[in-house]
C-alpha cells in the first residue's frame, strides 16, 4: 500500500474524509520509509484539500465536511511542517489572518486558515478581536505576501478600513495584498475601502491567495 502518490492514495482519501488519526499514521509511516515530505505535500496534502474545495463549490461538501478534512490535514502538516524547516524549504506564501478589532468570531477565519495551510501557505494566525496595528506589525516581521482579514458582524467591518489604511501606510506596502471576507462583507465593500481582494468562502480565498502570490 503506497503512502503517497496520486489522487486516492491512503493519506489523500485520510485527509479528504477527515480521518485525522489515520492522517498521522499514514504520514508517520510514510516519512519513516523515507519519503520525501515535499512530495506528502505536493502530491497528496495539496490535492486531498484541493478537492474539498472543489466539493465545497459544487456543495457536495459543506462547512462541517471542510472543517474536518482540515483538522486532518492540520494533523499530518504538524509532522511535515518541522522536516521543512530544518532543510529551509520555502512556503509557497506567506499569509497574516485574524478577525478584526471588536469581533470574536473565529470559525470562518479559522478554516480560511487551515485550507490556506492545506494550498502550501505558511499562515500565521492572530486569532480574534485584532487591531490594525498587531495585523501590519506581523506582516512586517513575517514578511508577508498576504494580509487576510475577517469580520462577522456588520458593526466591525468598518475596522477592516483600519487595517486597510495601516497597511498603504507601512513599509510593506508595496510587496504585501489585503484581502477580506466574512459573512457580511461584499465586493463593492471590500472595492470601497481599498482592499486588493474578496473572497466569499474558504475555498476561493485559498483560489484568490494563489492568484496573488502566484500571478498567471
Amino acid at each position: 500500500m503506497s503512502e503517497s502518490g496520486a489522487n486516492g492514495s491512503p493519506l489523500y482519501e485520510a485527509i479528504l474524509t477527515g480521518d485525522a488519526d489515520g492522517s498521522v499514521k499514514l504520514t508517520q509511516a510514510a516519512l519513516a520509509d523515507g519519503v520525501d515530505p515535499n512530495d506528502l505535500i505536493n502530491q497528496d496534502m495539496i490535492p486531498a484539500m484541493d478537492e474539498a474545495g472543489r466539493r465545497f463549490e459544487k456543495r457536495e461538501f459543506y462547512v462541517p465536511e471542510l472543517l474536518i478534512a482540515a483538522r486532518a490535514m492540520k494533523g499530518a502538516l504538524a509532522l511535515i511542517r518541522p522536516l521543512l524547516s530544518e532543510r529551509g524549504v520555502e512556503p509557497v506564501g506567506r499569509v497574516v489572518i485574524g478577525t478584526v478589532k471588536g469581533d470574536l468570531h473565529d470559525i470562518g477565519k479559522g478554516l480560511v486558515g487551515s485550507m490556506l495551510e492545506g494550498g502550501g501557505f505558511e499562515v500565521f494566525d492572530l486569532g480574534v478581536d485584532v487591531a490594525a496595528e498587531a495585523f501590519i506589525s506581523k506582516a512586517v516581521e513575517q514578511k508577508a505576501d498576504v494580509v487576510a482579514v475577517s469580520a462577522l458582524l456588520t458593526t466591525t467591518m468598518t475596522a477592516m478600513k483600519d487595517v486597510v489604511s495601516a497597511l498603504r501606510d507601512s513599509d510593506i506596502s508595496q510587496t504585501c495584498k489585503i484581502i477580506v471576507g466574512g459573512a457580511p462583507v461584499t465586493q463593492q465593500f471590500a472595492d470601497s475601502i481599498g482592499a486588493d481582494g474578496y473572497s466569499e468562502n474558504a475555498s476561493a480565498a485559498v483560489t484568490l491567495v494563489r492568484s496573488i502570490v502566484t500571478p498567471a
